[in-house]
């Protein structure tokens, strides 16, 4: 069975910067969609970045533009780098992996359709 494992969540001060780790177990990357979705506290579950796994453009939430980085490194281990974090960045975050066609629509949960799904971490940002 495939699955997901995040790493790296913790909690920071606002305008620190942090990397989130997601290794992939079981099944080999090729073609893939990866994403990274976040859950606020009573909120529902959102997406906020995702690329082709053999390259290509990446897509970001309007909310994290300019300050997240969605990447795979070259052991297969999909990151998302924050900085300059806010208080309304806390949450919790998962990692996904879904069809490559799907990528474009990636940041909707729904129309993602995402195969395998991460635990998720937790991240919190105090002002």
């Amino acid at each position: 069975q495939g699955q997901l494992v995040e790493s790296g969540g913790g909690s920071v001060q606002a305008g620190d910067s942090l990397t989130l780790s997601c290794g992939v177990r079981g099944f080999t990357l090729g073609g893939n969609c990866l994403a990274w979705f976040r859950q606020a506290p009573g909120k529902e579950r959102e997406g906020v970045a995702a690329m082709r796994d053999g390259g290509g453009s990446t897509i970001y939430a309007d909310s994290v533009k300019g300050r997240f980085t969605i990447s795979l490194n070259n052991t297969d281990i999909m990151l998302l780098q924050m900085n300059n974090l806010k208080a309304e960045d806390t949450g919790m975050y998962y990692c996904a992996v879904g069809p490559g066609v799907k990528c474009p629509w990636a940041l909707n949960e729904r129309q993602f359709g995402a195969a395998y799904w991460g635990k998720g971490v937790e991240v919190t940002i105090s002002s």
